[in-house]
């Protein structure tokens, strides 16, 4: 999650994962070891700060860390004829609300199973994961006009620590599930990318694929996009549509739902996507997702793994 960038619940707040890397010790591919910080290997610190496995094996991090222990969090639902109108709505709400909040849209079917009442089990419809970093004296007062607004047909937000929040959904996505990744930045969400949400989002395949729309301002744009090589600083929302089952025979099923998913919004995107969210698409994908930052870091694994030893990931090849 580290190299890669890293994306989550406190994004808004504290920024990417990359943003709060201090330190990093790494094999390289000779054997040496190494620290890479802002004083020592600064161009290696700078690479791996978004450039994922491609300088090394990293055996140790140090993050900068933040007091947050109980956070005000946890899932709405709202039924399905009604996302076009959430999505409008969470448009303008998550770009100029406090960095304190945050939550991510979502299109899923409800698991048959509690925390779920029963009515709701194997339904279709959206939601927002919510996580409130905030003063928890201030949450209620911070969710009411959601809640006046909006009336979810779920509410299950309420205070919890937040490895709560981290785990919530575990026991859903077992090991040994077949998963097809798409993944796009977005700058914006028109009203005509919301109409294919609503049309590809209600056709979910199976159980456990979902689509999430990660926010990603607040902290994440106050980083110049040159300072890591996360190029797409600008970016609004990182876009996920994740075909999930455990059953062989659905393969084809879940990957023709989020490839056609993924085709109908990408006309839409910022044009890269987080490497993170993606499958094995090419060089000209990888090259799309770094932009101007590709060159540089062509430039270090030609100094730091010129055979390309590490290379099954997003790959960075070394300049011929």
């Amino acid at each position: 999650m580290t190299l890669g960038g890293g994306l989550g619940h406190l994004t808004r707040k504290h920024g990417l994962t990359i943003d709060n890397l201090l330190a990093a010790d790494l094999v390289l591919a000779d054997g040496s070891f190494v620290t890479a910080s802002a004083a020592e290997n600064t161009d290696l610190y700078w690479a791996i700060r978004g450039g994922g496995g491609n300088f090394g094996i990293v055996t140790s991090f140090l993050f900068q860390a933040h007091a947050i222990h109980t956070v005000y969090a946890g899932p709405m639902l709202w039924p399905l004829e009604r996302a076009a109108e959430i999505m409008r709505w969470y448009r303008e709400f998550i770009t100029t609300a406090s960095e304190e909040i945050s939550g991510f849209f979502a299109f899923l079917i409800v698991p048959p199973g509690r925390p779920f009442p029963d009515h709701l089990h194997l339904k279709n419809m959206c939601g927002i994961v919510w996580c409130y970093a905030g003063a928890l004296d201030k949450a209620e007062e911070a969710f009411k006009p959601i809640r006046d607004s909006l009336r979810p047909e779920l509410d299950l937000v309420g205070s919890m620590p937040h490895p709560m929040l981290q785990t919530m959904f575990d026991g859903l996505f077992r090991p040994g599930l077949q998963w097809y990744w798409k993944a796009d930045f977005f700058n914006e969400l028109s009203d005509e990318a919301i109409a294919q949400h609503v049309e590809h989002g209600s056709k979910i395949p199976t159980l456990l694929s979902t689509m999430h729309l990660y926010p990603i301002n607040g902290k994440a744009h106050q980083v110049a996009r040159s300072a890591t090589p996360w190029s797409y600083r600008e970016a609004v929302w990182a876009e996920v549509i994740v075909g999930v089952d455990p059953e062989p025979a659905n393969r084809e099923r879940i990957i023709s739902w989020a490839k056609d998913y993924w085709e109908a919004l990408h006309p839409y995107s910022a044009g890269g996507a987080y490497l993170n969210f993606i499958m094995d698409e090419g060089e000209d994908r990888v090259r799309a997702s770094y932009r101007e930052n590709y060159d540089r870091l062509v430039a270090i694994k030609n100094k730091y793994d010129p055979t390309n030893l590490f290379r099954v990931n997003q790959n960075i090849k070394p300049s011929a």
